[in-house]
């Protein structure tokens, strides 16, 4: 790299997160509150949208991954919501249970939940830091 060149982190492209099926994870996750950007599924993957951004939560489906139990070695991802315990609720709602929470954070309160594959979602608000959130 030149001197000339620089390097730096414009933001996220994509999450991705492996699914063993894609028809039952995008079900699972229009549940949750997401909605689909894409569906391809002749290449395994669909997109989910989240709030107005491009990037989002790209789904890729490994057919050999079986259904896993939470807490499953992977990152978590967690996304910012007005209010994490109503989030909490509307989840419950939809036939999502909570993995965890919602719990107190430092910037507000969080609840996760897990997908059949493992994979660990958090719903996080900042309503102790309201100004560090995308509404202050």
């Amino acid at each position: 790299m030149s001197d000339e060149e620089s390097y730096e982190l414009l933001g996220f492209d994509n999450v991705l997160l492996p699914v063993g099926d894609i028809g039952e994870a995008v079900r699972f996750y229009e549940r949750a509150g997401f909605a689909l950007g894409f569906r391809f599924d002749e290449a395994g993957i669909a997109q989910l949208k989240v709030g107005g951004e491009t990037p989002g939560i790209l789904l890729r489906e490994e057919p050999e991954l079986g259904h896993r139990p939470p807490p499953w070695p992977s990152p978590q991802v967690w996304l910012e919501v007005p209010d994490a315990k109503v989030a909490a609720r509307r989840l419950a709602e939809a036939g999502i249970p909570a993995y965890d929470g919602p719990f107190s954070v430092a910037t507000g309160w969080t609840v996760e939940v897990a997908d059949p594959w493992g994979n660990v979602i958090g719903f996080t608000d900042y309503s102790k830091r309201p100004e560090l959130g995308r509404r202050s």
